[in-house]
């Protein structure tokens, strides 16, 4: 196996730059796709060449799929394609990422009765939570003729292994970034100069932000006996922190890297700690796929159109596959009913106020956004401890030491207090409707003297070893 093709690496930085300027001077746009979708093979394989083979499966029976779909007008016969695509897909991502969860919770099951089962170990391969679910979104949007099929095998194998969403997303849709692909684009200096900019913040979110926190969450959550309970819930919200600037940080990377070489892809956050009720949260975090799971699980379950209970059980259903499509184990299945309770729990509250009170009456009280931001944010703080836990054995040992008030060493590291503090002071200048965060004109972060004191920061606080990005791990 080799090694990850990381964006904060000076390998993937010197492999960007040769591909920036061989598109530079390649006029024709067909050539240009030629070697972006070598380039994106190329990336791939850096990590692996052997999973190569399922990303050309993948392709090519979807761009097939695709086609007979748009020929076929019998229903059945167009139902049966299209479960042709759900088999192939899932079966795929289920042999190479929840085979061994199933078959190590299938042995926790049996050994109590003396039947013993072999252990598999699987290698995940790389993004292949995110491309299954982007040829996925494809098939489907043709079933459902929202979209016309791909005529250029070219074009949608780009699609699909375009490198800079291939590790861990955004998870963008044919609508999305097929049409660009058949368009020819133009390099210019702008481009290039906007690319970089979310280029470099991403980095610094990534590097300074996120990795900095992290020398503290991670020896706190590795040595959670010692300390007390306030430095467990500094931890937690800590890594809260973490995980944003992480992902957050890799999402503008991403959409710095396909901007400079001419592409749009969608933003993926829209400050979710701001959020004002857990439905809000799920709407600004993890944007494409919130909308993934909306409109191909909840909707395809039934929506909100079948009265609260079934709306509830959609939800939950949803939710918990939500989990389980971050990762192959049971905290995660639990991180997405815990989502889901919560938001059936806000469907009920919002029922009830709307049949009790004038609507916005509360909601433009100071009060009531404060309480309703804590209460989200403290929700979600909880959820991520399940996020973050190795199992439930350690996710319960979290939550004692959180909520049952015990001694222990405190560690109160300065630099996570920064970034909290930081977060509080958005928080306040929000909640004081001065809306200075939302009127802040972001060109002013886009300044030179901002951004080079950002790569600064990010050369000195780089850290010896690379840490790889968490989602990139789904």
């Amino acid at each position: 196996m080799g090694f990850l093709m990381i964006f904060t690496q000076i390998e993937f930085l010197l492999f960007f730059l040769l591909l920036l300027g061989c598109l530079s001077v390649i006029r024709e746009n067909r050539y240009r796709k030629i070697i972006l979708l070598a380039a994106s093979y190329y990336f791939y394989a850096y990590w692996n060449w052997r999973f190569l083979g399922l990303l050309f499966v993948s392709t090519f029976s979807d761009y097939q799929i695709g086609r007979y779909l748009s020929k076929l007008s019998t229903p059945r016969q167009r139902i049966l394609l299209i479960a042709a695509s759900l088999v192939i897909n899932l079966s795929i991502l289920f042999s190479f990422k929840y085979c061994n969860f199933f078959v190590s919770s299938l042995q926790h099951l049996l050994i109590p009765i003396g039947i013993h089962v072999g252990t598999l170990s699987v290698i995940l391969p790389l993004g292949i939570s995110f491309y299954t679910f982007r040829t996925l979104s494809y098939t489907i949007d043709v079933y459902r003729r929202r979209i016309e099929p791909c005529t250029s095998l070219l074009d949608y194998a780009l699609f699909v292994s375009f490198f800079p969403t291939m590790v861990a997303g955004p998870i963008v849709r044919a609508s999305d970034l097929l049409p660009q692909f058949m368009n020819s684009v133009s390099l210019s200096f702008r481009t290039i100069l906007l690319g970089f900019r979310s280029f470099v913040i991403g980095c610094f979110l990534k590097v300074f932000v996120a990795d900095g926190i992290a020398t503290f969450t991670d020896y706190v959550f590795g040595n959670v006996a010692v300390f007390n309970s306030l430095t467990i819930w500094l931890a937690a919200i800590g890594y809260s922190m973490q995980l944003y600037c992480d992902f957050a940080g890799y999402s503008m990377m991403a959409i710095g890297v396909a901007k400079a070489i001419g592409y749009e892809i969608p933003e993926n956050f829209n400050f979710p700690y701001l959020s004002k009720n857990i439905a809000e949260f799920w709407r600004r975090w993890h944007i494409t796929l919130s909308k993934w799971i909306r409109d191909y699980v909840y909707i395809s379950l039934g929506g909100s159109r079948n009265g609260n209970i079934r709306t509830s059980i959609n939800i939950l259903l949803t939710m918990s596959l939500c989990g389980l499509w971050h990762g192959a184990a049971w905290t995660f299945v639990f991180w997405g009913l815990f989502h889901g309770l919560a938001l059936v729990l806000y469907h009920i509250w919002t029922a009830v106020k709307n049949h009790t009170e004038t609507k916005g009456d509360v909601q433009s009280s100071l009060f009531c956004g404060f309480f309703c931001r804590t209460a989200t944010l403290l929700t979600v703080v909880v959820g991520w401890v399940f996020f973050r836990a190795d199992g439930f054995d350690r996710a319960l040992v979290l939550f004692g030491k959180m909520f049952y008030p015990s001694a222990g060493f405190g560690w109160y590291h300065p630099f996570v207090l920064f970034v909290l503090f930081s977060f509080a002071i958005i928080q306040f200048a929000e909640l004081s409707q001065l809306g200075a965060f939302h009127r802040l004109q972001l060109s002013a972060w886009y300044t030179p003297s901002v951004i080079f004191t950002m790569i600064w920061l990010c050369i000195v606080f780089h850290p010896r070893e690379f840490t790889p990005f968490i989602y990139s791990k789904f």
